[in-house]
Parts: structure tokens; C-alpha cells; sequence
């Protein structure tokens, strides 16, 4: 049979494995868990820059998201040269991969960590190159340090780390940049940023301002709830970001998003999220405490997700909690699988019921919400 060519490589590209929504379950009321979404709707004043600019979609976005950039570049104190958006981090780091990869370069990275890593370097024909976590679900500098070689050409950390919400310590980052050669473009993934209260934590803007081969990757998915608009950003080298503009998808981020992302990004509106965040960190503690107390292990963490390296547990796990209206994520190795998501604060006692009913002695875990 005749058919259309697909590239040979691209049939072992795995799909990205989004969050699903549970079926209904009967007498409950059904919560999605498995994206570590924002659980508070849109503010009202983001909400009305929303529908103001939905009166304006018969026309093209702007494509040099010029507003949006301002934004930005007023908030962080960055130059807008130096700026670059797309469609969600998950898109910007797509187009940082294109820029400075292709067949026979490499892309490091700590694994387990964010998914779309290993998808995006297939796609553009770049090899992996991935450095197992520590034995605290941590990255291993060190080791990611050896693997450099002269055809790595990104390298990707991601603190806290998805799926684990582990941190990586400044120090220790100062330490591994010290052994990145200058040519290599190091980027500091921190779509959960904003949940970090560790002191000790990297803060991906320092290592921008102090080295000119670094990155810093965000997004407006989490802590300002944007999830279902898609818009991210790096800050980069006026000559990456330049780059990652070129392999951007034209009028990618739409003229909602930019407005929302503007709205968000005022005084005010910022000052309301970012209390809504500490909500949820405040959250994030309780359960992490009440965990402990019912015996599990768990490992410092600074993320909105709680993560359970349930083992052979994590499918009996996943059922009770979908048998009580809560679907969390489950994937990775039966060694060190997951069961993450948080949701409204009434429905995180049922996790904790569900948990203190499935511990063992001899389960290791390491708990996220």
C-alpha cells in the first residue's frame, strides 16, 4: 500500500502524556489531579482583560508580542531584547532545542524530569543524553558534569524538578558551572519557581546575571493560572533569545493570552496571585506534615504536586484514588512511579486517607503536593 513517508526515527517518539480528566464516578464529584494545575479561577481583572480581548479575534495577534514583552521586561528587570515567548514553556523550550541542536548534537539532562525534554530533542534530531536523579530524586551534578562531551549543546535543569519537586541548591549550581564549557547554553527550568521557599534554592535570574551562557525558562501555566492559554518565556543571551524568536511559531501566543499575561503581570493582580500561591504552599506543608506523621519517608521538596515513589504500590494507589473521584497521574517505572496533583483544599484529605490506608513498612516514598 502507497502511503505519505514519515520519518524512520519519529516512530519511536513517544507521545506526551497529558493529565486526563476521571470518568464520572456515581455520587461523587469528580476532581482532575493529574497537571498540576492552578485550582483558583482567573481574577476579575484578569478575567475582564480576557473578554475585552476576545472582541478582537477576527484580527491577528501581535506578532511581536510587544506588550506582553513590556510586561515582562518591566517586571524582571530584563532588556526586551532579551526576551522570547511562545505557546507555554513547554513550546519556548521546543524552540531552544531547535536553535541550538540538531542530528549528531546532544541534549543533557537529569531523568526522571519534565517529558517533553527527550520528545522535543527526537523531533529536531538531537541524541539525549540522560543522567539518573540521585538517590533522593535529586539532579546528580556530578554526574551530569561527566556526561558533557563536545557535541552537548543544551542542558537542561529543572528545579524543582517535574515530576519530583526537588530543588537544586545555588551553591551546588555555581559548583557545576564551573565545569560547563562557555559554548554550552545551560537553561534553568523553573515552571514551578514560584512555590520555592528554600532559601537555599537557585533563582534562575542570579545565574543569568552571572553567567552569559545560561537561561531561564518560566511560564504562566502554575502560579498565574493561564493554563489553558499557553503562554511562557525565556530570558537568554540577546542572541538566543533572537534565535528562539526565528524558530517560534508565527502569532503563536494569541492575542487573549498576551492580554491576560499583561493583566497578570500588573502590581496589583501579580500581588493576588502570588498570595494564592502562598495558599497553596501553606497547603503543600500541611499534607507534607500529615504524610510524615502517617510514617512515609519524604524528601524536602518546593513544588505545587505532591509525588509518591510508591513502587509496586502505584497502581493500587491510583485505583482507590480514582474510586473516590480523584484522578492523579501515574507513569515512569514501577521502581519510581508517581501519583501527583494537588486540587481544592477539601479534596486533599481524601489523599491523605487513601495514603494512610496503603503505607507499608517497607514502602520508600517521596511525597509532593
Amino acid at each position: 500500500m502507497t502511503k505519505p513517508h514519515i520519518r524512520p526515527d519519529l516512530h519511536s517518539l513517544p507521545a506526551y502524556k497529558a493529565g486526563q480528566k476521571l470518568a464520572p464516578v456515581d455520587g461523587l464529584q469528580v476532581y482532575k489531579l493529574s497537571s498540576n494545575e492552578n485550582p483558583y479561577p482567573p481574577l476579575p481583572s484578569v478575567q475582564a482583560a480576557i473578554t475585552a480581548a476576545a472582541n478582537e479575534i477576527h484580527r491577528y495577534p501581535d506578532p511581536l508580542n510587544t506588550e506582553m514583552i513590556a510586561a515582562i521586561s518591566a517586571r524582571f528587570n530584563i532588556l526586551a531584547d532579551n526576551i522570547a515567548v511562545g505557546t507555554g514553556s513547554v513550546a519556548v523550550l521546543g524552540h531552544i532545542i531547535s536553535a541550538v541542536a540538531h542530528a549528531g548534537d546532544e541534549v543533557l539532562y537529569a531523568w526522571r524530569s519534565f517529558e517533553a525534554y527527550p520528545i522535543w530533542t527526537q523531533i529536531v534530531g538531537a541524541t539525549s543524553v540522560q543522567v539518573p536523579l540521585n538517590a533522593h530524586f535529586e539532579h546528580d551534578l556530578d554526574a551530569m558534569a561527566a556526561a558533557i562531551t563536545d557535541r552537548t549543546r543544551v542542558i537542561f535543569i529543572c528545579t524543582p524538578n517535574n515530576p519530583t519537586g526537588t530543588i537544586v541548591k545555588a551553591g551546588e549550581l555555581h559548583e557545576f558551572m564551573k565545569k560547563v564549557p562557555p559554548t554550552v547554553l545551560v537553561v534553568i527550568d523553573e515552571a514551578y519557581g514560584e512555590f520555592v521557599k528554600d532559601a537555599d534554592a537557585v533563582q534562575g535570574l542570579d545565574f543569568f546575571h552571572a553567567y552569559p551562557n545560561v537561561a531561564v525558562l518560566r511560564t504562566f501555566s502554575k502560579a498565574y493560572g493561564l493554563a489553558g492559554l499557553r503562554a511562557g518565556f525565556v530570558i537568554a543571551s540577546t542572541e538566543v533569545a533572537d534565535f528562539v524568536r526565528r524558530t517560534s511559531t508565527p502569532f503563536g501566543v494569541s492575542s487573549i493570552a498576551q492580554a491576560a499575561v499583561v493583566a497578570s503581570l500588573q502590581p496589583q493582580a501579580e500581588r493576588e496571585l502570588l498570595e494564592r500561591v502562598d495558599a497553596l504552599v501553606t497547603e503543600r506543608e500541611r499534607v507534607i506534615a500529615a504524610l510524615r506523621t502517617q510514617g512515609w519517608k519524604i524528601e524536602p521538596q518546593q513544588a505545587n504536586f505532591f509525588w509518591l515513589a510508591a513502587g509496586e504500590r502505584t497502581l493500587d494507589i491510583k485505583a482507590a484514588c480514582e474510586a473516590a473521584g480523584l484522578s492523579p497521574a501515574t507513569s515512569f517505572s514501577a521502581v519510581c512511579a508517581g501519583v501527583a496533583g494537588y486540587s481544592y483544599e477539601h479534596r486533599r484529605d481524601p489523599y491523605l486517607a487513601i495514603l494512610r490506608s496503603e503505607i507499608h513498612a517497607d514502602n520508600y516514598a517521596l511525597a509532593q503536593i
